[in-house]
């Protein structure tokens, strides 16, 4: 499509593959003390409270393109799925090990992107993409599994955000980002907040009572993952999902780091060595989508 830009949707993919996983330590660091439903529900309040006012000062308004409004709310609603599910396992699994069982997820959107959205995946990206899924496989510690059955959350994730990523690119290609997120933002609250007041235990044990300490970290939460989400939105509107998929393997290596400075977890050698491959296979995507796209831009000149 004339409108794809996949080197710069690269970079955008790779913002967001260092924002989110910061985003994830710090749900990691509050869901001791704040509700699963409170923790979602003001990740999106802060989301739309940040974006609402943008949308408005542009003159955009709130109205959808005809026939969107059921795709941004299945986006919506798969959103939360997934962001409860990943806060959820976060509580169990250390930071580095979650995001590396969610890391078939990445196989799944290329099949997705193959199979339904008919996107070209040529033999460079498959190659790459089954290297980095190697290098995920090494960085799974052996013993996962004696976690039991809070280890399955991340493959829920995986699945729920290949979903999500794939209904992205659909609405992404007709909708400004920043007011897709806005809408996000208010029909997750408007989805949450009666789930709060109504179903028995949403609230936790703390009640509505936040420490002022913990509300700077709700917010710090809320606006990376706001910007790590509008990264991921418009890296789509530029590259196929079938070209990002491998970029996500690079979340394992900057949630490791993170992980190793805000937990003290560090990856065993085998891991270590997995790690090392993944980075590998990011770094030749975006190599190679960077030469493509400067051949690519030069061929009209010399025509």
């Amino acid at each position: 499509m004339s409108n794809d830009r996949p080197f710069l949707g690269v970079m955008l993919m790779l913002a967001f593959c260092v924002l989110a996983p910061l985003g994830d330590s710090m749900a990691k660091l509050l869901g001791g003390t704040i509700s699963l439903v409170m923790l979602v529900l003001i990740r999106f309040a802060i989301q739309a409270i940040i974006l609402v006012p943008m949308v408005i000062w542009s003159g955009q308004g709130f109205r959808l393109p005809k026939g969107l409004l059921g795709w941004t709310l299945l986006r919506t609603i798969l959103h939360i799925v997934g962001i409860g599910l990943m806060f959820s396992a976060l509580q169990y699994l250390p930071l580095a090990d979650t995001l590396a069982i969610a890391f078939v997820m990445p196989f799944i959107m290329l099949l997705l992107g193959h199979f339904v959205m008919d996107e070209h995946v040529g033999l460079h990206r498959m190659v790459a993409c089954a290297i980095g899924f190697i290098g995920t496989l090494l960085v799974i510690q052996p013993n996962f599994a004696e976690v039991g059955y809070p280890a399955l959350m991340p493959l829920g994730v995986a699945v729920v955000f290949a979903l999500f990523m794939m209904v992205t690119r659909k609405v992404a290609k007709s909708m400004d980002p920043i007011k897709l997120q806005a809408i996000s933002g208010l029909q997750a609250s408007a989805i949450l907040l009666p789930i709060l007041m109504i179903v028995p235990g949403a609230i936790g044990d703390a009640g509505l009572f936040i420490a002022p300490a913990t509300w700077l970290m709700l917010l710090a939460l809320g606006g990376i993952g706001t910007l790590a989400h509008l990264f991921m939105t418009w890296s789509l509107r530029f590259a196929p999902a079938s070209t990002l998929a491998p970029m996500q393997y690079l979340e394992i290596p900057f949630g490791t780091v993170i992980g190793w400075l805000v937990f003290a977890d560090l990856p065993n050698g085998l891991a270590a060595i997995g790690i090392c491959i993944t980075v590998g296979a990011g770094l030749y995507i975006i190599l190679r989508e960077r030469r493509l796209s400067k051949q690519s831009a030069d061929r009209p000149a010399a025509a």
